[in-house]
């Protein structure tokens, strides 16, 4: 016998009044609904504390002074309609929110790009030391499939005097990119190049590229939980073994980066495979606080 459907949230506006009711709702929809993670927090309770104080208006780091509070009608059906998307559609909080966080940098996403999750970006808070080892030293970078303009706008920060390149295939994603490098009042710096990866810079040559590519697998593609099919598939799909997008950036790396810079590309969960698809290459894996397979690094006197 299958399940009854779930049944919108509308149907609690009337019965939960404060924000400690609304809390336990969420946590319990999510949970009962099989709702997946992945796009920000890992957990119900993370997600569900961050959706109902992004959606009141309160202070993402305060939640203790509000549970006891009651709420007005239309906040409480302002909450049935975000839980209805989380758990009835199925779409990632930072769709619902348009916004997501790297560290203490805040995004606009939509669904023209895929929410920013990047192991590269723990590493750019440390300007990639040791492997940088002057910071001022690197003064011109490349973020190849730039999506929102998150590792642009992190290279920027990193890097005071870098000017930086942010490429991407996609024009709409690029006009996200926009958004998210005026909020940070980058444009002086940061310039963005519509084009499939190493043809939108022509003969530039760079102190630094990173890259967080396509990199899902045909068959992992096939297996995408609800909340990842709202991401665009230019952004996930890249071949049968996940790596269309890394082969092509290994092989032409070279003719771009000036003498002594380094390539850092992200490919998740695929060493195996990236290790197999580039077998006469001496990679070097970087581990950050909550990976230790997922980005490599090689220099450009390494590479073909």
């Amino acid at each position: 016998m299958n399940p009854a459907a779930p049944e919108s949230a509308q149907a609690a506006v009337d019965e939960l009044y404060t924000v400690a009711d609304w809390l336990r709702y969420f946590v319990s929809r999510c949970t009962a609904a099989g709702v997946i993670f992945g796009h920000g927090s890992d957990n119900a309770w993370d997600e569900s504390v961050y959706l109902l104080l992004h959606t009141l208006h309160l202070p993402l780091d305060r939640l203790e002074p509000f549970l006891s509070a009651r709420l007005l009608r239309s906040e409480r059906e302002a909450l049935a309609d975000v839980l209805d998307q989380r758990v009835l559609q199925r779409r990632p909080a930072a769709y619902i929110t348009r916004e997501a966080w790297l560290g203490d940098f805040r995004f606009h996403v939509d669904e023209r790009v895929i929410v920013p999750r990047s192991f590269i970006a723990e590493l750019l808070r440390e300007q990639l030391a040791p492997w940088v080892d002057d910071p001022y030293r690197i003064r011109r970078t490349l973020d190849l499939c730039t999506g929102s303009g998150c590792l642009a706008v992190l290279l920027a920060h990193a890097f005071p005097q870098a000017a930086v390149d942010a490429v991407d295939l996609s024009g709409d994603a690029l006009q996200v990119a926009r958004q998210n490098i005026a909020d940070y009042a980058l444009e002086p710096r940061v310039r963005l190049l519509q084009g499939d990866l190493f043809a939108a810079v022509a003969a530039a040559r760079y102190d630094l590229i990173v890259c967080n590519p396509p990199y899902v697998t045909l068959d992992a593609m096939a297996a995408l939980p609800a909340e990842y099919r709202h991401e665009p598939e230019i952004a996930l799909a890249a071949g049968d073994d996940g790596m269309d997008c890394v082969r092509r950036i290994v092989r032409d790396a070279a003719r771009h980066l000036a003498p002594g810079g380094i390539l850092v590309v992200e490919v998740g969960h695929n060493r195996a495979q990236t290790e197999a698809a580039l077998p006469d290459l001496a990679l070097t894996w970087l581990s950050t606080a909550s990976s230790s397979e997922s980005v490599f690094l090689v220099e450009r006197e390494q590479l073909p």
